[in-house]
């Protein structure tokens, strides 16, 4: 069974603009550049419920990304002022997070993506397949 996160407070937007370092041959983004903005977006989102990577590890379990997927339907330019939102769409048995990447001036969709993390016992390394009661304390949902 999976939950749809439909709260305002589930999602977050935020701004940055590539850097020229972050493109290719091309005059573009260079496509795994992509992840490092999902990133930053998905902290920022987690840093709302203090449960970013550190709280995470101190709570006991790791949640590494096992899946991912990213639709480039148009191309990031140098300083292109962008807007990245991240929405948390299920956390009951792994924690997914979907994503858009959008032209800040026009609101174009450049990207859309998907990430799925696990919870994984740090002590034993074992991965749960149910998410554990933290992430839904944290979420302030209720538990299943």
């Amino acid at each position: 069974m999976s939950m749809s996160a439909d709260r305002d407070d589930f999602a977050i937007e935020i701004r940055l603009s590539p850097a020229f370092h972050d493109c290719d041959a091309m005059q573009v983004v260079w496509h795994g550049h992509y992840f490092k903005y999902l990133e930053i977006a998905r902290c920022a989102l987690l840093q709302r419920f203090d449960y970013d990577y550190p709280q995470m590890h101190a709570s006991g379990y790791m949640w590494p990304i096992v899946d991912t997927r990213v639709k480039y339907i148009r191309p990031l330019r140098y300083a292109q002022p962008v807007i990245v939102a991240a929405r948390i769409s299920e956390w009951e048995n792994r924690l997914k997070m979907e994503y858009e990447i959008r032209d800040a001036a026009s609101g174009d969709v450049l990207t859309r993506a998907h990430t799925i993390q696990v919870a994984v016992d740090a002590a034993s390394g074992e991965m749960r397949y149910l998410c554990p009661p933290v992430l839904w304390e944290r979420l302030g949902v209720d538990t299943p």
